[in-house]
């Protein structure tokens, strides 16, 4: 197996670069140099960019706005985009229900909804955890019924719906049969976030961001033409989506950039007149997770060799989901320990930390989140025990 790049691959990369370099407008440039928050429009505006230089979903078939890039080569452009900072697209629309619409959904679905999610027209958001619905997500309760109109009744509600306030859908999980036992009476719908009776309540999280939403459903009618895939079959899709989200979750771009901010912190940050960086404590440290993350890159790449030869991925994401994570979160630990006191100000005193500090402390807050989205990371030791591991369940 060979896990370096081809002269080709290289050229690409710089390719890349040069081009975010250009294309970033200085507003944005801005706040990535500080990896700063960026806002619901800044994102947008971001999305409408690489849309237009055809590498927004290069993951998706060309004959549907694909860039008809490879495997290696979409992997090279989503950790230069996390490496400049760029900011972090929406992944509901692209990367989660984009894919399950190309594979699950109807020829009128398609072309329906890919195109405005590729050009960034609609936005959407997910619903599937529920309040005593998360890891147990088949233990859901919100209904779909038939009302005989060839329309679906939605009741109930879902929780931790990301940034639901700026979306125009939401594609959700109903029980559409309460008899069957829980995962085979489930089905995948899409919903207009204007229907009648979808209210989203943003919630204020621990980093300062409305980030989540409680998102309910009163009597939400919604045509049948909207099921994904067969009634009671959503089961299937939802394990699908699953996987697609949990492929993008290592962020080796993001811990390596995380990296670059901790050593240029350390190197500005003394202790007893030496630099950080310069003791050999906070030294090993570094280096530590420096390793750790060299860890993760080459797992990264092994999947991507294995992809190129045409293997699905499997269990092996669960794997990258939970290093990718827990790294994340030691990676911003790191941050706050050699921020020290400024890490404490910024809650009590916000204003009075160096800009390029400012960025840890709610990221380090918002990281706490990443063993629990996309399947929490105990669900994922358990898939890799059964599918990996060959362990009875």
């Amino acid at each position: 197996m060979d896990l370096s790049f081809t002269p080709e691959q290289i050229a690409f990369r710089d390719e890349v670069r040069a081009w975010i370099r250009e294309a970033m407008p200085p507003r944005i440039r801005e706040i990535a140099a500080v990896d700063g928050h960026f806002e619901h429009d800044e994102i947008m505006e971001w999305h409408r960019i690489l849309a237009g230089k055809g590498w927004v979903a290069p993951h998706w078939p060309a004959e549907w706005g694909g860039a008809k890039l490879d495997v290696t080569r979409r992997f090279i452009l989503t950790e230069e985009l996390e490496l400049a900072g760029a900011p972090a697209l929406s992944p509901f629309g692209l990367m989660m229900v984009g894919p399950l619409i190309l594979q699950f959904g109807s020829d009128a679905q398609r072309k329906r909804f890919l195109p405005k999610i590729l050009a960034g027209e609609e936005v959407w958001c997910q619903g599937y955890s529920e309040p005593n619905a998360g890891s147990d997500l088949a233990s859901l309760k919100l209904s779909a019924e038939p009302d005989g109109n060839g329309n679906y009744v939605l009741n109930g509600q879902k929780t931790w719906t990301t940034y639901a306030q700026y979306a125009d859908w939401i594609f959700v999980l109903a029980r559409t049969d309460k008899s069957a036992k829980k995962q085979s009476g489930i089905s995948f719908f899409l919903v207009d976030m204007k229907t009648p009776g979808v209210t989203a309540r943003p919630t204020l999280t621990i980093a300062g961001t409305p980030a989540f939403c409680d998102t309910f459903f009163e009597n939400v009618v919604v045509p049948a033409e909207n099921l994904v895939g067969p009634l009671h079959g959503g089961w299937t899709l939802a394990k699908a989506l699953l996987g697609h989200e949990r492929t993008y979750i290592a962020a080796v771009g993001l811990s390596t950039r995380t990296l670059r901010r901790v050593k240029q912190i350390a190197a500005a940050t003394k202790e007893r007149g030496v630099p950080l960086v310069d003791v050999p404590a906070w030294r090993a440290r570094i280096a530590r997770m420096e390793i750790e993350l060299w860890a993760l890159r080459m797992a990264n790449y092994r999947a991507i060799a294995s992809a190129e030869l045409g293997h699905a991925p499997g269990a092996e994401s669960s794997i990258l989901k939970i290093r990718g994570s827990e790294i994340m979160q030691q990676m911003y630990e790191l941050a706050m320990d050699v921020m020290g006191h400024d890490a404490l100000s910024w809650h009590n005193t916000p204003g009075t930390i160096p800009e390029a500090e400012a960025s840890v402390p709610p990221q380090f807050n918002y990281a706490r989140a990443a063993s629990i989205y996309g399947g929490s990371n105990e669900i994922q030791k358990n898939v890799i025990a059964k599918a990996i591991l060959g362990l009875p369940s």
